[in-house]
């Protein structure tokens, strides 16, 4: 800040030697109120503008107490001079003797006339001829604004980058680089790389004298003449003087710009009114530089007055910003005053408890309704744990364990049972409406709600629904829960291996939670629910335990009545909950679990139940789901037919519910875009058209009318034209009323799915035929095998390798696994005793290397059942003869023999019917099986049960094999 200094005499003559000179006793001014300095700005006009001062310019009090230079301001005495009020020159030498000075490039910002400005001189050399020309009593320099680099915003350069920009400019770069109007400015001292520069006036760059240090020739400014009683200068100048009252009521650090000019520079006139508000406002550089380098008083006044105009806008914004923070910050303080005055009345009056009694208030609440069917055991519990809960510190860790746990406790329906729907009916159309077939899963359903009757109360069970995936088992759950009118609950066991899962964690662990089984109970309200364990054949086993014999007290309908969950450490009743499993491999269940579940099996679905599926289940569902009206689109059986064989083989109807929901997407695409082009292309209605609708109605209101005041007497005649003319205008109003309702509709067509454009919407077929040959060759014979993702059929090829005398061998291929290897010896074995016995004198397999394999090559394949298979398949080879045609067979042979039954019964047939078979071979012992299939799974097909491989020999080597 600039301060002006009490004692001038002795400084100016220590600093420059002159006489001293006695200061204007009107400069105390600059002690008085602020008050004053306001008046100053209103009045400087009507002052005397021959008065003068001379005062001394001063550094912040961190530069110490030497005094930067001294000014004189003269008194003058006639002509122009004594219209020039307070100006700044120097006493010895004089400023305007100065034609030749150092360049000094500004960053950021102009130096002004009666400003000061410190500026750091990275330039060695430039500081030392600063420091030179200091010395040799010549303390001037020229400061010019740097202009940007070309390209850049200014807006987005950063400090460091400007100054670093500075420091390597040199010469002729530098000279180039400089605004041609700037400032003479003293140098006030110079600290270190420090220089403090105070601005007298505007100079213009002629011409480059030397470059380094750059020295630059001048010519030194002077305002152009103004008659200082224009009234519009006037005006200008007064509203300048208004806008910064204004600003100065709400900004102090104004208040010490104005104090401080008026101090060391005077009083106001219009030229140091322009500069000294383009000085202190918040403008860009540009802007400043544009009022430095104007000359014509007026127009300065103008720029100036839009930036103070522009300063006092972002004050109000200040303002409004302030005074919303002081409002949000006074209104949470009011509230929270407010919250705790209340607290302290309510205390005083006893109205409000503390958080122990609260909560305990809380739980004994909770528990109320279920307190006669809770158990004794679990309410003195309870009781022990809320006496604990009023003994403990609420800062306490105990303390949120035994709320935690009081919550759990009574947040559970303790003996809280659903009614249960035993309609038998209702639940019969309820699976209906959900599913399609499953004829056994429904009968056991049924059944067991037929027992829930009888009985009066229904007790838990365990259901294990088994089949390959996406054949409704999960669904079928649900279903079952919504026939019941029970709770419905589902997690899944797949890759569990933490055994806390299931019976939850001690209370001692941080974070401990009750198990699946209790978190069940909790969000279904009810101790009846169906739970659904979905995937128990993929159940872990890890670190943690084994889950696989932690369920087993879950459901074992002897243990779970006291079911002990770890964290509520009571027992807990679920001998009325009904468990539901589901799995796609009942091998892969671990057998102590098996043994407690009733297992039904779901095959998958053939080709009429996947498009009964389709039709009316899948394609119903999907189309709603899409928004799409059914007389938008048209999906024909072909097209269908052609989707399931070609595209979803699988047991399941997942896939085939996403090959529907794909056309169904493309389906709404097509008509959005159909929609989308129509509207552009409907147009208006014509003027006769809509003419001749208004008429025909008018005509039947006024025949409706007309009808109404006619009397009974008399007028049968004219009823009866009456009532044979008002049909024909109905009619016509009708007939309007279709066309303009097919106009609507017109735009969108019906979109039509068939099986010649099914590959448009679903993209060319996955499966082909699994069917190879039409008739199968010598060595080869169709097999039925067995897989998780449902039945198929799977071909057995013999041939041979090599023949001579003691050559007979047997090569396996086809990614078999040890049980199949085996049945592959044991078919070698019994097909060589049955040749012998066929054809003593045949010693094909004694000399010859034979070669076993079964496609596909990449598919491990493993089991029994293709024993017979692989004995009929050497058979055919050895007596060179193909067996019979659209024949399949199935069974586990022994070596005396014997067929052995086989799984998978209903999964076979459907992959034998799928490949169009029309005889299979099964063991005897599978006929309750196949007896048990759907009249549709069996239709079609001839079918033979045996129990020693010498009746496959005659039903495939038969000579009835050509018909």
């Amino acid at each position: 800040m600039l301060k002006l200094l009490s004692s001038s005499s002795c400084l100016q003559s220590r600093i420059h030697g002159l006489a001293p000179t006695s200061i204007r006793t009107g400069s105390a001014e600059s002690t008085a109120p602020f008050l004053r300095v306001l008046s100053s700005l209103s009045r400087f006009n009507r002052r005397n503008p021959n008065l003068g001062c001379r005062a001394f310019f001063c550094s912040d009090a961190t530069e110490g107490s030497e005094p930067a230079a001294d000014v004189e301001v003269k008194e003058a005495e006639s002509g122009a001079e004594a219209k020039s009020s307070s100006a700044i020159v120097s006493t010895n030498p004089r400023p305007e003797d100065y034609l030749t000075v150092l360049a000094l490039p500004l960053p950021h910002r102009p130096l002004f006339p009666g400003f000061y400005m410190p500026i750091y001189v990275k330039d060695p050399k430039l500081l030392a001829a600063l420091q030179d020309s200091r010395k040799r009593q010549a303390p001037y320099a020229g400061a010019f604004l740097l202009k940007d680099e070309p390209g850049t915003d200014p807006s987005f350069v950063s400090g460091s980058e400007t100054e670093k920009n500075i420091y390597d400019l040199k010469g002729k770069e530098l000279f180039n680089r400089l605004h041609e109007v700037g400032t003479l400015a003293q140098i006030s001292s110079i600290q270190g790389d420090q220089v403090i520069l105070i601005g007298h006036r505007r100079l213009r760059i002629t011409e480059m004298v030397s470059e380094d240090p750059l020295s630059v020739k001048v010519d030194h400014l002077k305002d152009k003449p103004y008659n200082k009683d224009d009234d519009v200068i006037k005006a200008t100048s007064f509203e300048v003087i208004s806008t910064l009252r204004d600003v100065l009521k709400t900004s102090s650090l104004w208040r010490d710009h104005v104090q401080t000019y008026t101090q060391h520079i005077g009083d106001f006139n219009f030229p140091r009114l322009a500069d000294f508000g383009a000085a202190i406002s918040g403008a860009n550089k540009l802007q400043c530089q544009e009022v430095l380098e104007e000359l014509d008083v007026y127009k300065r006044l103008k720029l100036t007055l839009e930036l103070v105009k522009k300063e006092i806008e972002i004050t109000k914004i200040q303002e409004s910003i302030a005074k919303a923070i002081e409002e949000k910050i006074s209104g949470e303080q009011r509230r929270y005053l407010l919250n705790e005055q209340l607290k302290a009345i309510k205390k005083e009056l006893g109205l409000e408890t503390d958080d122990k009694t609260a909560l305990s208030a809380k739980f004994r609440e909770r528990l109320e309704p279920n307190r006669d069917k809770c158990p004794p055991h679990v309410l003195q519990v309870i009781e022990e744990e809320l006496t604990k809960l009023q003994l403990l510190e609420a800062s306490s860790s105990e303390f949120n364990v035994t709320r935690n746990y009081l919550d759990w406790l009574t947040a559970l329906p303790w003996g809280n049972y659903s009614d249960e729907n035993f309609d038998v009916l209702r639940a019969q159309k309820i699976l209906d409406e959900d599913h399609y077939g499953l004829t056994d899963v429904k009968e056991r359903i049924l059944e067991f709600i037929a027992v829930g009757k009888l009985r009066g109360t229904s007790q838990g069970k365990i259901i294990c629904l088994s089949g390959p995936p996406g054949v409704g088992k999960t669904s079928i759950g649900r279903s079952i829960a919504r026939a019941l009118n029970r709770k419905f609950f589902r997690f899944s066991v797949g890759g569990l291996a933490d055994v806390a899962e299931i019976k939850g964690h001690r209370r001692t662990y941080i974070g401990a939670m009750p198990g699946k089984m209790v978190q069940c109970l909790k969000n279904v309200g009810t101790a009846n629910p169906l739970v659904l364990i979905d995937e128990i054949d993929k159940l872990g086993r890890g670190h943690a335990g084994d889950p696989a014999s932690a369920l087993l007290e879950l459901l074992d309908p002897e243990q779970n009545a006291n079911f002990l969950d770890h964290y509520l450490d009571v027992p807990i009743d679920l001998s009325k909950v009904l468990f539901v499993c589901t799995a796609n491999v009942v091998e892969m269940i671990p057998n102590p679990l098996l043994d407690r579940m009733e297992v039904i099996a779901i095959a998958g679905y053939i080709t009429d139940e996947k498009m009964h599926i389709a039709r009316d289940y899948l394609e119903k569902s999907t189309r709603e789901a899409c928004g799409i009206k059914p007389e938008q689109v048209e999906v024909t059986d072909a097209a269908l037919l052609a989707l399931i064989e070609n595209y979803c083989r699988e047991s399941g109807v997942r896939n085939l519910q996403k090959q529907i929901e794909k056309i169904y997407r493309k389906i709404a695409l097509q008509l959005v875009r159909q929609g989308a082009s129509g509207e552009n292309e409907v147009a208006e209605p014509n003027q006769a058209e809509v003419e001749q609708v208004d008429g025909l109605l008018q005509n039947t209101d006024a025949s409706e009318n007309h009808s109404g005041v006619e009397s009974a007497e008399g007028n049968s005649h004219e009823q009866e034209n009456k009532s044979s003319s008002e049909p024909k205008t109905i009619q016509d109003a009708k007939e309007i009323e279709n066309i303009e309702g097919q106009e609507a509709t017109k735009t969108v067509e019906k979109v039509l799915v068939d099986k010649e454009n099914l590959s448009d919407f679903v993209g060319k077929p996955v499966f082909h035929a699994e069917r190879i040959f039409d008739r199968t060759p010598v060595g080869v014979v169709m097999g039925l095998a067995w897989t998780a993702m449902g039945g198929s059929t799977l071909y057995i090829e013999t041939t041979q390798v090599e023949q001579g005398e003691g050559k007979g061998a047997l090569v396996l291929t086809g990614q078999l696994g040890d049980v199949m290897k085996e049945s592959a010896q044991i078919a070698h074995t019994v097909a060589r005793a049955i040749l012998l016995k066929e054809e003593a004198d045949n010693t094909f397999f004694a000399s010859s290397k034979l070669h076993l394999h079964v496609p596909a090559g990449a598919t491990p394949k493993d089991g029994p059942s293709a024993g017979c298979t692989m004995i009929t398949s050497m058979l055919s080879l050895a007596l060179k003869k193909p067996v019979k045609k659209d024949l399949a067979m199935t069974g586990e042979v022994t070596l005396t023999g014997r067929i052995l039954p086989i799984g998978g019964v209903k999964e076979k047939t459907i992959a034998a019917r799928r490949s169009e078979v029309k005889t299979i071979i099964f063991p005897s012992a599978n006929r309750r099986d196949y007896d048990e299939l759907a009249p549709n799974v069996k239709e079609g097909l001839d079918v033979h049960f045996v129990d020693d491989y010498s009746q496959i020999f005659d039903l495939a080597f038969g000579d009835d094999q050509s018909s």
